[in-house]
């Protein structure tokens, strides 16, 4: 008998993978700024991983069958390449600290509102307010920096932010109405994904490694390809099985805290009360649009 039931399991599998998103924020903010281009970095996160990943291609297939054009596309690029993609573009202009709450902070408004969308699902009043919270919340860390004059640049990054938040919100949906495993989801992002989007890197020019060294490449394979890449969207697509994709994605909105806090003490990133407030206002938004203080309902079914 198991001792973690599939609730646990997925609420394990939940917080570990927010933990992994908020080091993607670090450690790409710090590669876009540093040695690396938006582009190199989307390269060493697919190739990497589609390689690895080939004896898994084989056996599962990388066709999304039974599903619509639009919804196959979304499955076979959506979360493997646009997403991080239009993230790490965001985090060229603006800090992981902002990234934190306007990319994996806003995935529970997103994911929401895609569910109603694409299934029809209605979140209860509690988890209504909460939605609005971190909403608010987010609003206060990307617009008061505009309105206050000290922005720079920065909301070319906060748009990027929240387009990308969005284009996940819309796969994780499909991807749970799909039937398809984490694993085998994975893989057809990586194929499709390095098939399709790494020739169009490699066109662009901007992919030479002419400033990286052998080791920083390496290092940025492990995390960007092996660990952000692959580890993080399997548990969160296991997550996503054994909870469901909007309360999943509430968890995302523990992610501003850590990539704030990890802003400060790793990248040395100036934080302002009123930027702490706002993501304060969205931890406090995920606590209620998790569903933590509803009736605990069966997880579904695996």
């Amino acid at each position: 008998m198991p001792v973690l039931g599939p609730r646990a399991i997925g609420l394990a599998a939940a917080l570990a993978t927010v933990t992994i998103w908020a080091a993607f924020m670090l450690v790409t903010r710090f590669a876009v700024q540093g040695n690396f281009t938006v582009e190199e970095v989307l390269v060493l996160r697919l190739v990497p991983g589609a390689l690895v990943m080939a004896p898994v291609m084989w056996r599962l297939g990388v066709m999304p069958r039974g599903q619509s054009w639009l919804r196959a596309g979304i499955l076979m690029v959506g979360a493997s390449a646009v997403f991080p993609f239009v993230v790490s573009t965001g985090l060229a202009y603006a800090p992981a600290s902002d990234g934190g709450a306007l990319a994996p902070g806003m995935l529970p408004f997103w994911t929401a509102l895609a569910a109603y969308v694409l299934a029809g699902e209605v979140t209860g009043p509690r988890r209504r307010v909460g939605l609005a919270m971190i909403l608010i919340g987010a609003m206060i860390v990307s617009l008061w920096q505009i309105l206050a004059g000290s922005d720079n640049g920065a909301w070319k990054g906060h748009l990027m932010f929240l387009v990308g938040s969005g284009c996940f919100a819309i796969y994780s949906v499909v991807f749970r109405q799909s039937g398809l495993t984490p694993t085998h989801s994975l893989v057809i992002g990586l194929f499709w994904g390095t098939l399709l989007i790494t020739p169009l890197l490699l066109a662009t020019g901007k992919v030479t490694f002419a400033t990286s060294s052998f080791g920083d490449i390496a290092l940025m394979i492990v995390l960007q390809s092996f660990i952000i890449g692959i580890l993080a969207m399997f548990l969160f697509g296991y997550a996503v099985q054994l909870l469901g994709a909007a309360e999943t994605a509430a968890f995302g909105a523990l992610t501003p805290i850590l990539a704030l806090l990890g802003g400060v003490a790793f990248l040395d990133e100036t934080v302002t009360p009123i930027k702490v407030f706002g993501v304060a206002l969205v931890a406090a938004g995920v606590f209620l649009a998790s569903g933590i203080l509803s009736r605990p309902q069966p997880a579904p079914a695996s």
